[in-house]
């Protein structure tokens, strides 16, 4: 088993370790938080504890860093943990910037270690589906990605929380789900070309805003239209729109405590025909894949160049909601 480290125990780091309770692949070691107070919960949970991310640098047990922190950190955090020889495991977004998405790849791989990315949608199975249809040619060619992934759970947080800042969370429901969905075209789609966003306080008191449009070209001609809001109870779709036919995912409930999908798929010169699927953990596939690479069992399925390419948008959205004008992706 990977024995990893959680750095973060937050919402989505208190998933972490109940996701990887579960793994006969990973095994949480130690956990760290800047909040003496979130001691108690590690411990509860069998973890060693320490507020102090060297402490998981240091110690030679830890094979693997799971990093649940603010954005903003991400990429001194990654270079810390690869100069400690450590694989790295970093939550959405992988970076702010393209050029700290960049120099993350670059540490890595000069250092030989694992980078993964905790964009679970690529793992769901219907997800892994409509990718197999679009990579078979059975749509034809892609024409349209269509999705919406929206929740209100942000509304509980206070004020002051990170997850509500300009700086460690631009253009709001960008970096809380849309980068999911902005994640999903780019590997459908590939590079993205320009961006044209908005991003609007509506309906709650969140700062940096809680409704996004985004709507985002692609070298091939393909259209992404994404939406993201932080003010309304959730909702997901994901939709691929091709030349031969269309393919649309329904999420159930929220991704977090899933309780599966319904996906619907048409044919030129057929009926909507639709399948549902059972509950199944994203987060678990992706970490389990994560580990598989660190351990050297398999490479780890998300090229490189897709986590780049999807910063490189998220940058272009971001510029975008801020001068409301079209805006170039850097190539």
């Amino acid at each position: 088993m990977l024995k990893v480290a959680v750095i973060g125990l937050g919402w989505w780091g208190r998933k972490m370790i109940g996701e990887i309770a579960r793994s006969r692949k990973l095994r949480a070691v130690r956990a760290i938080d800047i909040d003496p107070a979130a001691g108690e919960f590690a411990r509860a949970n069998g973890v060693a504890f320490s507020p102090d991310i060297q402490a998981a640098l240091s110690d030679r047990e830890v094979e693997a860093v799971i990093l649940c922190t603010p954005h903003s950190r991400h990429r001194e955090q990654i270079a810390e943990a690869v100069d400690s020889g450590k694989h790295v495991f970093c939550e959405k977004p992988l970076a702010l910037a393209k050029r700290d998405a960049e120099e993350a790849v670059a540490l890595c791989n000069a250092r030989g270690v694992v980078l993964g990315v905790g964009h679970e949608r690529r793992f769901e199975p219907p997800i892994l589906e409509l990718a197999r249809l679009a990579r078979s040619g059975a749509l034809g060619s892609l024409l349209q990605f269509e999705a919406n992934f929206s929740q209100d759970k942000f509304l509980a947080l206070p004020a002051d929380n990170w997850r509500l800042s300009a700086l460690d969370a631009p253009a709001g429901p960008l970096t809380a789900t849309g980068i999911h969905l902005l994640d999903l075209a780019v590997s459908l789609l590939g590079p993205a070309e320009t961006a044209l966003a908005r991003v609007a306080q509506l309906g709650s008191r969140l700062a940096n805003g809680d409704t996004l449009g985004a709507l985002v070209t692609f070298r091939t001609g393909a259209n992404a239209l994404i939406t993201a809001i932080l003010a309304t109870p959730f909702f997901g779709r994901v939709a691929l729109f091709g030349s031969e036919g269309w393919a649309e995912v329904r999420d159930l409930s929220h991704p977090e405590d899933s309780k599966g999908w319904t996906m619907t798929t048409c044919r030129r010169g057929g009926q909507p025909i639709a399948a549902d699927y059972p509950p199944a953990s994203g987060v678990l596939a992706n970490l389990e894949a994560f580990a598989d690479a660190a351990l050297g069992r398999a490479p780890y399925p998300m090229p490189q160049e897709e986590m780049v390419a999807t910063i490189a948008a998220l940058e272009a959205i971001v510029r975008s909601a801020e001068s409301k004008a079209v805006e170039r992706v850097e190539a």
